[in-house]
């Protein structure tokens, strides 16, 4: 939990592309680092496009929060294509803390996508992980960040 009892940040924006494009660029790992607004991450360990729940993908990162590099397992939760994509993160090797990533997309017509991105640690309960990283560790303008860097890579 943060400072102020809130356990979740939630941005959206209008981007100029339709929503097939928009799905394109974050189903594909490959993409990813492009898009982090927060600096995390450091490329794809492994990786394949996301399709289906259940599948796992890794990324390097770097962060002092985790005293420098380091791995993420990326465990995808919720997939609708074109409408959604989820995923909880965790140190690569251990099972997921409770945080987790959450795209939603609605095409506003044939080139446009109203992007909602949610970053979720309302389910995190480990007391000695939330005195560690101290939640929200990617901030709300980090996240439009990442909002309008998706929104250059999908009109590319």
């Amino acid at each position: 939990m943060s400072d102020n009892g809130v356990t979740k940040v939630t941005v959206q924006r209008v981007i100029e592309a339709p929503v097939d494009a928009v799905f394109d660029v974050l189903s594909n790992p490959e993409r990813h680092q492009a898009l982090d607004g927060s600096g995390f991450i450091r490329g794809v360990d492994h990786a394949d496009r996301i399709q289906n729940v259940g599948e796992v993908f890794t990324m390097n990162m770097e962060g002092d929060h985790m005293g420098g590099e380091y791995k993420t397992d990326n465990h995808v939760t919720g997939y609708a294509k074109d409408k959604l994509l989820a995923w909880k993160t965790t140190p690569a090797g251990t099972e997921p803390p409770g945080w987790e990533w959450l795209w939603e997309l609605e095409s506003q017509g044939p080139g446009e996508t109203l992007v909602r991105h949610t970053y979720d640690w309302s389910k995190v309960t480990d007391k000695k992980l939330l005195e560690k990283v101290k939640f929200p560790l990617v901030t709300e303008s980090q996240l439009e960040d990442t909002l309008g860097r998706l929104a250059a890579e999908a009109a590319s």
